[in-house]
């Protein structure tokens, strides 16, 4: 249970800090304009709010792993949202940092 939480919550860190970096840029980048911004700074924020819910209590250990997920977060949101298409290179770049993920997360510790 703990290891499906915890990806559920990796899963909406990334969508806060993607979604609200993706919001910023569209009001600065793309001249959306402040309320854009500001939606985006407030889900910045959120993402900080969700990692502290992760069930590993190591802050170091969760924000190393969510560098893995964040990366291939963002090859699936440029997909998604901006129409990018990664090469076979980001692809392989991103398995690598999930499988950093899991090792980082995921691996038999002693207790």
């Amino acid at each position: 249970m703990d290891v499906a939480r915890s990806l559920v919550l990796f899963v909406a860190a990334a969508l806060a800090e993607i979604g609200g970096a993706w919001l910023v840029w569209q009001g600065v980048r793309e001249h959306r304009g402040w309320a854009w911004i500001g939606a985006g700074v407030i889900a910045l924020g959120l993402y900080g709010f969700v990692a502290t819910l992760q069930p590993d209590a190591h802050f170091g250990r969760i924000l190393a792993a969510y560098g893995g997920v964040f990366v291939a977060g963002s090859l699936a949101w440029g997909m998604v949202v901006d129409g990018f298409r990664p090469d076979r290179y980001d692809v392989a770049g991103a398995l690598i940092c999930l499988a950093g993920v899991a090792v980082i997360m995921y691996a038999p510790r002693p207790a």
